[in-house]
């Protein structure tokens, strides 16, 4: 009988290990603009590009865009619920809090949304990377580096990994802006999805 108990526990430890591997997941990307394709089909957005890369790639992973252009973190906040219990993520990319900072809302609000965003998926088991944001330097410099040390410290203190701002190396680009000078064009969005594909694969544990 015991041996039988020892191997037991042997065979669900090792489902244990080979689970994550080998079962299907999904990934949902929590954004606002920068990931939902403002000004094109959110098929042309960057998550997007990587939906149909990944259909071939890696068909055991299900990428979902929740992302909705003009969203704040309060917003994101507010459907949170409904994102959870539509798409039961294992995964979740947060990239959130441009809208906030673009119209003056402290960083203790934006901080305190994205923990309470952060917490309520950590509840229901899922992983969570959150994206490094930044604002236009001409909002006074002050506010700019106080907005911008939010998503560290966030990301430190409740333990998920802090992905880099993946438009800083895109706004430096004309060629690959919107008119706005904040949105990145349809050009933009295969060189976004090519930065961000690692960080995602890693996050759902394929690297």
């Amino acid at each position: 009988m015991k041996n039988f108990l020892a191997k037991l526990l042997v065979i669900v430890a090792l489902l244990v290990v080979i689970r994550p591997v080998s079962a299907n997941v999904s990934l949902v990307v929590l954004g606002d603009s920068l990931s939902a394709g403002y000004g094109m089909a959110q098929s042309e957005s960057w998550v997007g590009v990587l939906q149909d890369r990944w259909a071939e790639k890696y068909p055991d992973i299900t990428l979902i865009n929740a992302s909705i252009s003009g969203d704040t973190t309060q917003g994101a906040l507010n459907r949170l619920a409904g994102v959870i219990e539509r798409h039961q993520p294992d995964a979740v990319f947060v990239e959130l809090g441009g809208n906030d900072g673009l119209r003056g809302f402290t960083p203790a609000a934006i901080s305190d949304n994205l923990v309470q965003i952060i917490m309520q998926l950590q509840q229901q088991d899922a992983k969570v990377a959150l994206s490094q944001v930044r604002i236009p330097p001409n909002y006074g410099q002050r506010y700019s580096e106080m907005f911008a040390n939010i998503f560290p410290q966030v990301a430190e203190q409740h333990n998920v990994p802090l992905i880099p701002f993946f438009m800083e190396s895109i706004i430096e680009n004309e060629s690959l802006m919107q008119g706005d000078g904040i949105h990145p064009n349809r050009e933009a969005q295969p060189l976004i999805a090519d930065i961000m594909e690692e960080h995602l694969l890693e996050l759902v544990q394929k690297r």
